[in-house]
């Protein structure tokens, strides 16, 4: 009797263990954890820093924020991402996740990656979803934006957040100059114009101390005149296309004003430039008051669209941050679910003006007056913020390809810009013979 009694004493204990360590299961969430709960989970690939590589102390809270708002309306269902991989160590570890079977359901994806994940079938095609999905909208999208995870015609990415390249302009010279600030329709002539009769010795002293333009490059050229540089597979090369001939002879008229000085970024920094090109998001983390940087602060700027070539339009490149999804998932639904609130979430996309240095690919949250007050109040800029150039500038923005060993390419085109403007060939010929020697280095 003793020994069946204390049996019974046993089992009990054992009975009351379990279901003590069950309510604790319960009650701290612990039981998703287990085997049979993998499907009530997503996972995200991101990394730990700004896309934009600057500072920032933020770089998870739009994307908690996200998750808090999908576990909501999702009971259940648990979202988990890795932290800690830096961006700069990101495409290597997302590439060995997906060669192992092991990557997140879904993923950021930086511009240099899409095709080449694409073309590898490692991203699902989110074409069959969307027409699936009556309550998505892809007109909510900046057109240029969305068009950018966009591959062989179809949809296998969505944007994030985005930054167009403007053009910044010493409001304080011009004025001194009593010249007017260029309309949004301006071109390549009134640019040369008004470069050239900026650019002069202010102090007498023999030497040029003022200047029109500083970092506008070919790449700026060759986008402003309408020139695709390379084939959406980066195979083909079109150096030698008849675009290119005016925008190199505008180039090598542009540093001729200068004569032998060059021109650095410090020159604009002391105000003594009147345009460089720059990046939103480089404008974004240079001004905010949060940071306490206030770059330049001797002088009043203002942002404008690019000049035009007479073959092209006030437009330049945008850079965008996608979000794409495992070809792979277990989780399609849960999945898209979570993309649509990171990108198609108002409220979610707002953060990125409050978090990040980037611009929100909704049309409707980056032309909004809640916008508008908050970049003027984060930069102390109250004139130089012009949102409807802003907009226009994402929407209208030239897609630039992107593939494998794209920025050893450019450095190629870069070598080729730099003999056939210093040499004394006829340019088109050596156009010619830079696209073949090009070409042969795509194949390679």
């Amino acid at each position: 009797m003793v020994r069946i009694k204390n049996y019974k004493n046993v089992v009990l204990s054992i009975v009351c263990l379990l279901l003590l360590l069950l309510s604790w299961a319960i009650y701290s969430d612990e039981y998703q954890k287990l085997p049979i709960f993998d499907h009530e989970a997503i996972t995200i690939g991101v990394f730990s820093d700004s896309y934009w590589e600057v500072q920032n102390g933020y770089s998870y809270r739009i994307l908690e924020d996200a998750i808090a708002i999908f576990e909501e309306q999702n009971p259940g269902v648990r979202v988990e991402y890795v932290s800690g991989i830096l961006k700069e160590d990101y495409s290597e570890w997302l590439s060995e996740q997906l060669l192992s079977g092991q990557a997140p359901d879904i993923f950021f994806v930086l511009p240099d990656d899409f095709n080449d994940f694409a073309e590898v079938g490692a991203l699902k095609d989110l074409t069959p979803i969307i027409g699936r999905d009556k309550d998505f909208d892809a007109d909510c999208f900046f057109s240029s934006a969305y068009q950018y995870g966009q591959y062989n015609g179809g949809q296998y990415s969505l944007p994030y957040e985005c930054a167009p390249k403007l053009m910044f302009v010493n409001r304080t010279i011009l004025d001194k100059e009593n010249i007017e600030l260029p309309r949004k329709e301006w071109t390549w002539d009134e640019f040369y114009q008004i470069c050239e009769a900026v650019t002069r010795d202010t102090d007498g002293n023999g030497m040029l101390d003022q200047f029109g333009v500083v970092n506008y490059t070919w790449e700026e050229a060759f986008e402003s005149n309408g020139i695709m540089l390379f084939d959406q597979k980066g195979t083909r090369c079109y150096l030698a296309d008849e675009k290119v001939e005016p925008a190199l002879v505008f180039i090598e008229k542009l540093q001729e004003i200068n004569k032998e000085y060059r021109v650095t970024t410090n020159d604009f920094d002391l105000g003594n430039v009147v345009f460089q090109p720059m990046s939103f998001s480089e404008y974004r983390a240079y001004k905010p008051y949060p940071l306490s940087i206030k770059k330049y602060s001797g002088f009043e700027w203002e942002c404008i669209p690019m000049p035009a070539g007479p073959d092209g339009d006030n437009i330049s490149t945008l850079d965008t941050l996608l979000i794409a999804m495992n070809e792979n998932t277990r989780n399609p639904q849960y999945a898209w679910d979570f993309m649509k609130i990171l990108t198609c979430n108002a409220q979610i996309q707002s953060e990125i003006f409050d978090y990040s240095e980037g611009v929100s690919v909704l049309r409707e949250v980056t032309e909004s007056e809640d916008t508008l007050r908050l970049l003027m109040e984060s930069s102390g800029e109250g004139n130089s913020l012009n949102l409807q150039i802003l907009s226009d500038a994402v929407e209208n923005a030239v897609v630039t390809v992107r593939f494998r060993n794209y920025a050893e390419a450019v450095a190629e085109v870069d070598r080729a810009v730099d003999a056939i403007i210093e040499g004394n060939s006829n340019i088109h010929m050596e156009q010619i013979i830079w696209n073949r020697k090009i070409n042969k280095f795509l194949k390679e």
